[in-house]
């Protein structure tokens, strides 16, 4: 912006409010010395380890390589049969257990599934009924206003510790929450019982 003149007013106003300013006091500043140049000391290298003493009997553990997991994978694939996708779409399943995660921070609601899905696999249980509450709205971006469980949900089976028990993760029908829940069918294992 250029600069324009002021007023005969403005300039009256710019006056009164310079006479009201007090300058502040600055304390002196000390003389500055002459730069001396400052020799850093040498980088020492570290003092190697000490040798382990050898004890008789003894034999050390052995060096391991690093586990890598695995990355998580899909658990929504069609690992099902078609007897199990018909019995769930047209709601002849009947939930083992279910969970009502609606309403809870992703904190806690994370916690909560965590807990219920060590409960089920530890009681042979199938299908576990987890109400999320709506899924968020085509439109909405992250963070999501509504839905953020259900958006996160996915996320959390696939990467759950308790993962390699999860067989598939259904919608679930309406007489069951509809699209505010979900099916998680839990692999037959050694402990369970059968359906």
């Amino acid at each position: 912006m250029g600069k324009r003149p002021l007023s005969a007013e403005e300039a009256a106003l710019w006056a009164r409010v310079v006479a009201s300013v007090r300058p502040m006091r600055v304390a002196p500043r000390p003389a500055r010395a002459a730069a001396v140049p400052v020799r850093l000391p040498e980088p020492v290298a570290p003092p190697p380890p000490a040798p382990l003493k050898k004890v008789r009997g003894r034999v050390p553990a052995p060096l391991h390589p690093p586990v890598v997991a695995a990355p998580p994978r899909p658990i929504t694939a069609n690992t099902l049969d078609g007897s199990w996708d018909r019995d769930l779409a047209r709601g002849r399943t009947v939930p083992d257990a279910s969970i009502d995660l609606h309403g809870h921070t992703l904190g806690s609601a994370y916690a909560r599934l965590d807990a219920a899905l060590e409960f089920a696999v530890a009681s042979g249980q199938r299908v576990l009924l987890v109400i999320t509450g709506k899924p968020p709205r085509a439109e909405s971006e992250r963070p999501h206003a509504r839905g953020a469980i259900r958006a996160a949900i996915a996320d959390w089976l696939a990467g759950s510790r308790h993962g390699a028990h999860i067989a598939a993760v259904r919608n679930a029908h309406p007489r069951h929450g509809g699209t505010g829940a979900l099916y998680v069918i839990l692999r037959r294992g050694s402990g369970q019982r059968n359906r």
